[in-house]
């Protein structure tokens, strides 16, 4: 397993436009084709006006899989389209992240 962390930090005070514009365009599409979201945060204490969204994947491969199709689909590209039209993100940053021994060891445990 694999886990892809995202950080998107909006322009001040638009983070709520931003939120709401993924709620109704890119949360229903990813939710079909990433399958499975670990969480989705905004900021409430440190560096504000941040989102942050972790992922789960099998591998790199299920990764790249999943997003190739999200991002063919024309309704993504619609959500994308927009996004860049209000302005509201500043920078997107992503990180992916590999369990550590123990707590993968741990995870297979639970799945016996």
């Amino acid at each position: 397993m694999i886990v892809d962390l995202r950080i998107y930090t909006c322009q001040p005070n638009r983070m709520a436009e931003f939120v709401k514009l993924y709620e109704t365009m890119a949360w229903p599409l990813q939710k079909k084709y990433l399958g499975r979201c670990l969480g989705w945060y905004t900021t409430v204490e440190g560096p504000l006006n941040r989102v942050v969204h972790l992922w789960a994947y099998d591998s790199q491969a299920d990764r790249e899989q999943r997003r190739s199709a999200m991002a063919a689909d024309p309704a993504f590209q619609a959500y994308l389209a927009k996004a860049a039209e209000l302005g509201v993100l500043q920078e997107m940053q992503n990180r992916i992240l590999a369990p550590a021994p123990f707590y993968k060891a741990h995870l297979e445990s639970e799945q016996k």
